[in-house]
């Protein structure tokens, strides 16, 4: 799997107030942090990682789920 490549790959410098996780936690950051081209590959790289672990889940529940009416219909 290749590693999707940002078109500019220049440091250019983001600020942020505040990362918000999917669970609802807040990690409170120092006001204008840099966040930079190499910090994204980082960020995009531990997306792919937990996206294909994911499907991998998903296709366990998927065969789970067969094999139980599998039994129930069987």
């Amino acid at each position: 799997m290749s590693t999707p490549q940002p078109e500019d790959v220049d440091s250019e410098v983001h600020e942020l107030d505040e990362i918000v996780t999917t669970t609802g936690d807040v990690d409170v950051v120092e006001e204008e942090t840099h966040f930079t081209s190499a910090s994204a590959h980082v960020l995009i790289r531990e997306i792919m990682v937990c996206n294909r672990d994911l499907e991998k889940i998903k296709e366990n529940i998927n065969d789970v789920q067969q094999k139980m009416k599998n039994i129930f219909d069987g």
